[in-house]
């Protein structure tokens, strides 16, 4: 449980984030669409977790390495931002934050899994023609 510091840090370094991932993110991750999902400071405010949602990219591991590669030049414009809201500006981490792909993965699941029970609910309600059962004739026992 995060403390109400840790909120308000929180979001003034991802307010500060955001800007500069409009003015100079372009460089960072090309043509990729990248959105900051989470931040979280910890509790003593010298580390900073950034959690980016990354698409229209085929390897969405290969921005997060280019941010890593980048983080002194982050830290630098945060501290730009930030200097007069914080007395020490935190160290950074990125990581790729994938619950968006879990969800879809989750919905083709579950479209499956309806598909497969609208198929068993229709072969139950379907008739169901029985194998006539042949007649032995009879002999006639006529003397």
């Amino acid at each position: 449980m995060d403390t109400r510091r840790q909120l308000k840090i929180n979001s003034v370094i991802r307010e500060a984030f955001t800007d500069y991932l409009n003015r100079e993110g372009k460089s960072i991750y090309g043509s990729a669409f990248v959105t900051v999902t989470n931040v979280k400071v910890t509790p003593d405010l010298t580390l900073v977790r950034f959690y980016l949602s990354i698409f229209n990219n085929p390897d969405p591991d290969l921005i997060v390495q280019r941010f890593d590669e980048r983080t002194f030049e982050i830290k630098r414009a945060l501290a730009e931002k930030l200097r007069h809201e914080l007395r020490r500006i935190p160290e950074i981490e990125f990581f790729r934050d994938d619950t968006l792909d879990q969800v879809y993965h989750l919905e083709d699941v579950f479209k499956k899994i309806k598909e497969d029970d609208d198929r068993i609910a229709a072969l139950k309600n379907a008739p169901v023609e029985l194998p006539k059962k042949k007649r032995a004739a009879r002999k006639s026992t006529k003397k």
